[in-house]
């Protein structure tokens, strides 16, 4: 469901010997730049990187970063980092330094697979020398925090087929654990949200709502705050919320709309405008089309593929 598939046919000496065309001599061709890294998918832009090391003996992310600039120049070299990379990098970025930013946090831990948080890990340590769930627990605590831990782990449930016995059950337990209780057990709701797969948690939403005349989400809200309650509803419709709130009102947070879009052009991004035009009534297309502008607005749109009116 993402708006990024691998480009057809690929010749990744063409791209780089055009790539290194737009950045020769006087001025630079941005409009090529964008055009080839929007279309390619991950795996593609890193063969175009290497076939570019290979042919100029040069490393195409410092040529980029030496001639572009602005959101342009992070956009650009955002889509070029090796998933993963990007993914450690952001959590390096959101826990260094005064506060942490739990946003992103949230984002990355409650939406990767299994095998891409247990990656995750491996590149953290492997770039920072250090063990991202230490870090993050000198940095979190209570049950936000041990609902990230439950993440780490990298434990949830395979997607697959889903056991309606179990769902009933889910639904139950989370209704008994919230709506029933005085105070809510966080534990059983970071236990089930933590560790079933999200094909099975979505069957327990819907059953939730059936048994309790609730939303989950309207559960969550009520009975729980702060990261908790925004980590707790990230396994729902987390991603549209971020984009629309990262262009809604005054200013446009960049660093979140360039995270998002990077990181699920090629996984989901066709689900999140659908969301966000759901929820929101406005279209992904637009919201970028009147929030930003330059190259920087053609490449989003571009990674955004189409307009949802």
């Amino acid at each position: 469901r993402g708006t990024v598939k691998a480009f057809s046919p690929f010749d990744a000496r063409a791209d780089a010997e055009a790539l290194r065309k737009a950045m020769k001599g006087m001025g630079t061709d941005e409009e090529t730049i964008l055009k080839i890294l929007t279309s390619r998918n991950n795996n593609q832009r890193q063969e175009i990187a290497s076939a570019f090391k290979t042919l100029f003996g040069r490393d195409l992310v410092d040529d980029l970063k030496s001639e572009l600039s602005g959101k342009f120049e992070t956009l650009m070299v955002s889509l070029m980092r090796p998933t993963y990379i990007f993914d450690a990098h952001a959590l390096k970025h959101a826990i260094k330094g005064a506060g942490t930013n739990e946003k992103v946090l949230i984002e990355i831990l409650a939406s990767r697979t299994p095998a891409e948080v247990r990656n995750i890990k491996q590149v953290y340590l492997q770039e920072y020398e250090a063990n991202l769930e230490d870090k993050i627990t000198g940095e979190t605590s209570g049950h936000f925090q041990r609902l990230l831990v439950v993440l780490l782990q990298a434990n949830r449930d395979p997607d697959g087929r889903v056991d309606e016995a179990l769902v009933e059950q889910d639904a139950q337990v989370l209704f008994r654990a919230g709506e029933l209780k005085w105070g809510t057990d966080e534990e059983k709701f970071i236990t089930i949200l933590g560790t079933r797969s999200i094909s099975h948690l979505r069957r327990v939403f819907d059953k939730y709502m059936t048994i309790s005349g609730f939303q989950i989400e309207e559960t969550i809200d009520r009975e729980t705050s702060g990261d908790l309650e925004k980590l707790l509803l990230a396994v729902a419709a987390y991603f549209a919320e971020t984009l629309y709130y990262s262009m809604k009102g005054a200013g446009t947070d960049d660093e979140t709309l360039i995270r998002v879009m990077v990181s699920r052009s090629e996984i989901d991004l066709l689900d999140i405008r659908q969301e966000l035009r759901k929820n929101f009534a406005k279209s992904l297309h637009q919201m970028i089309q009147k929030d930003t502008s330059g190259d920087y607005r053609k490449a989003l749109l571009l990674l955004c593929g189409g307009d949802d009116e």
